[in-house]
């Protein structure tokens, strides 16, 4: 079963992105899901106010640069992995290095 794990950081976890040991722990992170051969994919994300939003409004769209959260954590990224229950994803979860700023939501992804 695929599972996708949503990661959610707040605008200092953006900012430390150019640190050497911030990032050593997310590279870290990716080669242990690659060596169990699990990831399946996945993408760290710009920042939000790199961001434009598309809004259906009835039959147009309104379309605007940035995006206007409601919260204090913004989609920082995702990994996609292949486990075989949703046990075994949360255990993975637990070990992705975010800060205590942020959150990673585990989600099954919808099979088709």
């Amino acid at each position: 079963m695929q599972y996708a794990l949503i990661i959610r950081e707040a605008a200092e976890d953006f900012a430390n992105r150019s640190d050497p040991a911030y990032r050593d722990g997310w590279v870290a992170y990716s080669k242990a899901l690659a060596q169990a051969g699990i990831m399946t994919g996945g993408a760290g994300l710009t920042a939000p106010e790199t961001g434009t939003i598309v809004r259906r409004k009835g039959e147009d769209h309104d379309v605007q640069d940035g995006p206007y959260p409601e919260g204090k954590e913004q989609l920082g990224g995702f990994y996609l992995i292949e486990v075989p229950n949703m046990d075994t994803a949360l255990e993975w979860a637990t070990r992705v290095p975010i800060s205590d700023r942020g959150s990673v939501e585990v989600r099954p992804r919808l099979q088709m």
